[in-house]
């Protein structure tokens, strides 16, 4: 794959907030303690509505890396000003991967298509069901998916990819034989690529063991499973060799993990 990442140059995060002071001085001490390492965030997607009193923000935050192990890596931020008294007030959402940190962003009033990635910073989807998997991730339809926990496993180094494991709990009926999904991300070690894969659990106990073991591949989800076997029908049908018995998908690759306290998801707003 051709690597056609922007370079990233450092820049000042675009907050508006020239001539508006933060709301009380608790909004302001948070603030500070938020953006003191903005100089590490990667911007990729921000929205400023047109009335001036919203702005939506998405980063990479690349200092991540060195906070507690497990800790997400992405940030995002809304920030609500009051064009009158010429004050602001914000609310922040760290998130184990783009989607959420994008849903999360949908639910404070981003319009979606604002929250599309506009800087061609990092790995790319894989495959066609990575994109389908995120696709639910970030619009949660009907709140289908409960975060429950999530943790990020990134080395740091170019011979390992990173891997973020983010359990939840599937409101779906079609879903009641196993509520708990776990959604694999797994980047490549080069860092261009990463696919996403839906595993089902019938307990986050069973999720969290598998997690622990790797002895058996991730029990894919039911619809995965079929939309994996149509796939390899649709590729046998097209193949010179159709109709050879014996042809199979191979799994999706799995890292090894590197065992560490889970970490729990986490939000902070400002106190008026």
């Amino acid at each position: 794959m051709t690597d056609t990442h922007e370079p990233y140059e450092p820049q000042t995060p675009d907050y508006r907030i020239d001539e508006f002071e933060a709301a009380t001085e608790r909004i302001e001490e948070d603030f500070f303690s938020l953006t003191l390492t903005d100089d590490m965030f990667v911007p990729l997607a921000e929205h400023h509505s047109y009335d001036g009193r919203d702005t939506y923000l998405l980063f990479y935050d690349q200092a991540a890396i060195w906070d507690m192990p497990g800790t997400a890596e992405y940030v995002a931020f809304h920030l609500t000003r009051d064009v009158e008294q010429r004050t602001f007030d914000f609310e922040y959402e760290r998130a184990p991967t783009v989607p959420l940190a994008q849903n999360w962003l949908i639910r404070q009033g981003c319009p979606p298509e604002a929250t599309t990635q506009t800087r061609n910073h990092g790995p790319r989807p894989a495959d066609a069901l990575t994109s389908r998997l995120e696709d639910l991730l970030r619009t949660n339809p009907d709140g289908r998916y409960k975060v429950i926990d999530h943790y990020t496993d990134n080395p740091g180094s170019f011979d390992f990819g990173t891997e973020v494991r983010t359990l939840v709990r599937d409101s779906h009926p079609d879903s009641a034989h196993a509520r708990y999904r776990l959604f694999l991300e797994e980047t490549a070690k080069d860092f261009r690529s990463y696919t996403v894969r839906e595993g089902a659990f019938t307990s986050a106990e069973a999720a969290d063991a598998w997690a622990m073991d790797r002895s058996a591949p991730l029990p894919l989800a039911p619809a995965l499973e079929s939309t994996i076997a149509h796939s390899a029908q649709a590729a046998r049908s097209r193949s010179p060799l159709a109709g050879t018995a014996g042809l199979t998908v191979p799994p999706a690759p799995v890292a090894t993990p590197h065992p560490a306290s889970p970490s729990v998801p986490h939000s902070r707003r400002g106190t008026r």
